[in-house]
């Protein structure tokens, strides 16, 4: 009888060894590769620095932008930026002058 209630204990503490071994393996598995495991992390980080560098040269060209326009406005008056506004706007060109077209 000893022998017997010896290997049910065994098999009990080895039934919860399974089980925890089990449980533990599956959340590495999901802290790793879930929906909010490490590689998730990872790939939200890079798309977070690919957006912040969109962000960066949108406000780049927001920043050329209002030069421009600053300019164009009636306090500072550019004769050369407004001459280049008109023919841009125009398509004026005098007959001593080439145009030359970009691609874009």
């Amino acid at each position: 009888m000893g022998l017997f209630m010896d290997l049910q204990n065994r098999l009990k503490s080895s039934g919860y060894l399974f089980f925890c071994a089990i449980l533990s393996i599956y959340f590495a598995f999901h802290g790793i590769s879930g929906d909010r495991g490490l590689m998730q992390y990872f790939y939200l980080k890079n798309e977070i620095a690919k957006a912040k560098e969109i962000a960066q040269t949108y406000h780049n060209e927001k920043i050329r932008l209002e030069k421009k326009v600053r300019l164009l406005s009636n306090t500072s008056l550019d004769l050369d930026m407004l001459d280049e506004r008109a023919r841009v706007v125009l398509n004026y060109a005098a007959d001593d002058e080439f145009v030359i077209l970009d691609e874009e």
